[in-house]
């Protein structure tokens, strides 16, 4: 693969918004931050220094088993094939890397996402043009075929107009070592679920960021799962382009043996009268098996009369496991609705367990129950049925490994509920 550079493309994005007198100071009143939880970016690769992994935004990484996609050392000519399935309304697009939407609502903040941007030579442009409401969902198939370790890059640009309502769904599969970015433009009053699953097989690496941008009395619904891979680093951002905008962020993962599943969140409150909740939770089981996550919520001098809450959950469910819970709340102003957050990091519930067994319940039934129950939760807020049986499912078969049950079980509870 040959690596193709390119100059960093303007900032700016035409929308409805201009001309908004509104809109226009809150962007003006933005002030640059300057942090080690979200640094300024930079399309240009040599702005970012190689990671050591004694840095605070790569200290949980194992940079020694990113197979050079952290310092260039990569061997390319990967091979990942992308096919999308979407209704007749949306618009399908494989563009070169000239295109002027691309780039222009995110800035690579690594040296991983840069490598990415300068690295890849065709995007796929995904659009939902106004008003439009699918009658089902957008899937983007991401399959890896490599037979190796060679890298891939890829970038993904969804643009939802205004007052348009849409559901996608990114499904990672097969073997690959890759980096990409995805950009999400919510169009002001639309409304949009994504859906990225990672079930990678288990020696693929993937690092990757989604970054999203939503318009004014938008709203945003982000669910990232994570089950397969080597390793995996999904870093998720967002921030808004007017008031209004509402956020949910919901993730879910599974670590099993010497694994090693990572999610950084960062949740920009830049505008006023804006909304996120972030909710995360993950199991471990295994000898090495680590879960990081790392949520980063900033709340700007602009953004008054905002409300955020932010939670992360962890259940280990054998010795040997690891799990890092990071929760941060930067505010700038007092003027805000209400900010919390939480992370907890524990065994099974003994309480939940004997009341299950002091009901009948055999011992690896309850622990399945209890596991089943914590995942759930989330799971059934995802909105799309065939998504929801197929994690629903993997989350059987993990267990099947712990407490020996067999997965097939999954089956017959689904068609139950």
């Amino acid at each position: 693969m040959t690596i193709a550079s390119a100059d960093r493309p303007s900032t700016s994005t035409a929308s409805d918004n201009e001309g908004d007198p509104v809109v226009n100071n809150v962007q003006s009143a933005v002030e640059q931050v300057a942090s080690h939880l979200h640094p300024r970016g930079s399309f240009d690769l040599d702005d970012h220094a190689v990671p050591t992994g004694r840095e605070e935004v790569w200290r949980f990484t194992p940079v020694k088993r990113l197979k050079g996609l952290h310092n260039g050392k990569f061997t390319a000519d990967g091979k990942i094939v992308v096919d999308v399935d979407s209704p007749s309304e949306v618009r399908i697009e494989s563009v070169d890397r000239t295109d002027s939407r691309l780039g222009s609502i995110y800035t690579p903040n690594d040296r991983v996402s840069a490598q990415a941007w300068n690295s890849f030579s065709q995007a796929t442009v995904v659009t939902i043009p106004s008003e439009v409401v699918p009658d089902h969902p957008v899937v983007i198939s991401v399959r890896g075929e490599t037979d190796g370790d060679q890298a891939s890059f890829g970038h993904l640009f969804v643009d939802v107009e205004p007052h348009a309502s849409a559901t996608l769904v990114i499904d990672h599969q097969g073997h690959a070592v890759m980096a990409s970015n995805v950009e999400v433009r919510v169009g002001d009053g639309a409304q949009v679920t994504m859906v990225s699953v990672q079930d990678w097989d288990d020696d693929a690496v993937h690092i990757a960021h989604q970054h999203a941008q939503v318009g004014r009395d938008a709203a945003y619904k982000q669910v990232v799962v994570s089950f397969g891979g080597d390793l995996v680093r999904l870093s998720s951002s967002v921030d808004y382009a007017g008031p209004g905008g509402e956020v949910e962020m919901l993730g879910l993962y599974f670590a099993d043996a010497g694994q090693h599943l990572e999610h950084r969140l960062f949740v920009d409150h830049n505008a006023p009268h804006t909304k996120s909740n972030v909710e995360y939770k993950g199991a471990l089981q295994g000898q090495g098996a680590h879960a990081v996550w790392i949520g980063d919520v900033l709340i700007r001098k602009v953004a008054e009369g905002i409300d955020t809450y932010e939670s992360n959950r962890n259940l280990v469910l054998t010795d040997g496991a690891r799990a890092d819970s990071v929760p941060n709340l930067e505010i700038e102003t007092g003027e805000i609705e209400g900010a919390g957050h939480a992370s907890t990091t524990g065994r099974f519930d003994d309480e939940q367990l004997f009341y299950l067994q002091s009901r009948g319940v055999a011992e690896d039934e309850a622990r399945r129950l209890v596991v089943h129950g914590f995942f759930a939760d989330i799971i059934r807020r995802i909105g799309i049925r065939e998504v929801e049986d197929r994690l629903l499912t993997a989350v059987e078969a993990e267990l099947a490994k712990t407490v020996g049950l067999p997965p097939a079980t999954a089956v017959t509870r689904q068609g139950e509920r």
